[in-house]
């Protein structure tokens, strides 16, 4: 939400302020200020006095208006309210506007614009009666963007007017907002993959809170505990009742992997090769995040999100949540990079990592090997392949492109990989459903090899 008055640099106050309000006359007021300098220029040639007075009066009420105008303008306040601030791309969102008089006076007819980037629509422009004191007025008006990113709405414009029309003078308010457009995400079916880590539920691994009772690490009792898990040892030695802790589960891991290498896509646009990964990529994680699995975000560059030092997010499902919200602002604005390999992606890889999902643009002969090696540092892998040549044309890819796609495939599938290939109009859905059966058809060895032995529910 956004507050304030006009911004205070365009306080308008001394002679700056008088001439903004002087450029700010309307054709009535211009006439009225013309017909009463005419009208004291012939009454001093003629030496009509009532005519100069005339003169007078219409020449100053345009010049009033407009020192009232310039006196009275911070006396409006604004508000602005986004419903929601973060939408997915293609989802429209609402921007309330609340318009308040906190003058003593009324105002005139109001003429409010808002500033919005060109990709959420037109400027909308909404005029306003009069407001008297204290009164409030408000509208609303829609955006919409298919395209991701961060969008500054704001600063509000407000034209305001005398009520006789003489004079307009247009500030702009101080305070913004932003709209946080994340890429879509789709709701993805619960397959088994293999590799990743024991099944979360109740075939989860636990970790013991104590090897033994010399090795126990107790905690403060607390209401409810069960009285069985007191340990008497240590009550005795703090004085206080002590428990020991509950068995803590082990969350599996899981990198999601975005190649982002500007050299790997080809084509822009919100149905180009890029913005595909880059949807897939929200949707694996918000999937696994769901699945109760500890997930982060890799780039090919070696940045990962919430760390490097992290390895993923652990903890309550609210740590989920704000996990999820964490990497899907990442991917809002997240963009191609300028790198050619994934070594710095391979190097941020540790051995046991769990489970690596991996969007992939074009590999070359060299690329697909360092993407090879990486198995070795995961439990599990799974790589969606965008096919460039299928993107790029809407013709048939030639016959040497497809076979040397096919023999990147084919290198990635004998080191361990499940890879599947991602042409022009995918859905994600049906091809992470396809990365299950492949898992599925590897064969017991290799799930026996990663220590798979359930599924995601």
């Amino acid at each position: 939400m956004a507050a304030g008055g006009p911004d205070p640099r365009d306080d308008g106050d001394g002679g700056d302020g008088l001439r903004a309000a002087l450029s700010g006359l309307t054709t009535r007021g211009r006439s009225f200020l013309a017909a009463g300098v005419a009208a004291v220029v012939c009454a001093y040639v003629l030496g009509q006095a009532d005519l100069l007075r005339v003169g007078l009066l219409l020449a100053a009420l345009p010049l009033v208006c407009a020192v009232v105008l310039v006196r009275t303008r911070h006396r409006v306040a604004g508000t602005r309210r986004l419903a929601p601030s973060r939408v997915p791309a293609g989802v429209e969102a609402r921007v309330h506007l609340r318009m308040e008089n906190v003058s003593r006076l009324p105002t005139g007819l109001l003429m409010l614009q808002d500033r919005v980037p060109y990709v959420l629509g037109p400027r909308p422009r909404f005029v306003l009666d009069r407001m008297e004191p204290g009164g409030r007025r408000e509208v609303s008006y829609r955006v919409r963007s298919d395209l991701r990113g961060r969008y500054p709405l704001g600063p509000l414009q407000l034209r305001l007017s005398d009520p006789f029309g003489m004079c307009e003078l247009t500030r702009s308010f101080s305070a913004y907002d932003t709209l946080v457009v994340v890429p879509r995400t789709e709701p993805l079916p619960p397959v088994r993959l293999a590799g990743g880590a024991p099944g979360y539920g109740e075939g989860r691994q636990r970790s013991p809170a104590l090897a033994g009772d010399d090795d126990v690490i107790p905690r403060g009792y607390r209401h409810g505990d069960d009285l069985r898990r007191v340990h008497w040892r240590s009550t005795a030695r703090h004085g206080e009742l002590m428990v020991r802790r509950e068995e803590q589960p082990q969350r599996p891991q899981c990198t999601v992997l975005l190649d982002t290498r500007r050299t790997a896509y080809r084509g822009a646009g919100p149905d180009s090769a890029f913005e595909w990964a880059v949807s897939g990529a929200a949707s694996a994680l918000v999937h696994m995040l769901e699945r109760g699995f500890s997930v982060r975000l890799l780039t090919d560059d070696g940045n990962a999100v919430p760390g490097a030092a992290a390895g993923g997010l652990a903890g309550s499902a609210h740590e989920s949540a704000e996990s999820a919200s964490l990497m899907l602002d990442v991917l809002a604005v997240i963009d191609h990079s300028d790198g050619t390999g994934l070594s710095r992606a391979y190097d941020m890889l540790r051995a046991g990592d769990g489970l690596l999902i991996a969007f992939l643009g074009d590999l070359d002969e060299e690329r697909a090997a360092e993407v090879a090696r990486m198995r070795r540092r995961s439990a599990g892998a799974v790589a969606f392949v965008l096919d460039g040549a299928d993107w790029e044309t809407d013709d048939v890819p030639a016959a040497g492109a497809r076979e040397a796609f096919e023999r990147r495939l084919r290198l990635l599938r004998e080191s361990g990989w499940t890879a599947v290939p991602v042409g022009r109009g995918a859905g994600l859905a049906d091809h992470w459903r396809r990365a299950g059966q492949a898992g599925a058809a590897d064969g017991p060895a290799a799930v026996g090899t990663t220590g798979f032995s359930g599924g995601w529910s």
